[in-house]
Formats: C-alpha cells, structure tokens, sequence
C-alpha cells in the first residue's frame, strides 16, 4: 500500500491538477478512492464512483490531489 493512501481520509476533496473539483472522498476500498454519491458524474447522486489510487499526486490536510485535470478524472471515474 502507498504511503500516500494512510493519509487520504473520509470527507477528504478530490481535485484535479488544475484545481477543479471531482469529488468527495467516502472511503478507501482497496487501491481505489470511492467518491461519495452526491459526486456522481451524471448527476443523478445514485451511483458510487471510483478514482485509483495511482491517479493520486499528493495528498494534504484536506486535499487529494490527482495527477490529471478534473474534468478528465471525472471521465475516467468507474462506477461502483
């Protein structure tokens, strides 16, 4: 396990490189960030999706920040 997943925590936000938000971290599942329902990429809030931790760039007191731009890790979010 990374280093850098110890620290990500529930309630965490999920940004992009330039910034952008992608979601809102619910908890860990093995080597993937699953993004709270409220940040489902559709719109509906119904669905769970989820971000790999490799995507992950760094992580600080209340930020994981991913190596790619949001609106590309929304894309590439799979749902759960």
């Amino acid at each position: 396990m990374s280093a850098r997943m110890y620290d990500i925590k529930e309630h965490m936000a999920v940004v992009g490189s330039d910034g952008g938000h992608v979601g809102t971290v619910d908890k860990l599942e093995g080597d993937r960030i699953k993004l709270t329902k409220k940040d489902d990429p559709d719109g509906s809030g119904q669905h769970h999706h989820y971000i790999p931790v490799s995507a992950v760039d760094a992580v600080n007191d209340n930020e994981v920040r991913l190596n790619m731009p949001a609106e590309r890790a929304r894309a590439a979010a799979v749902r759960g």
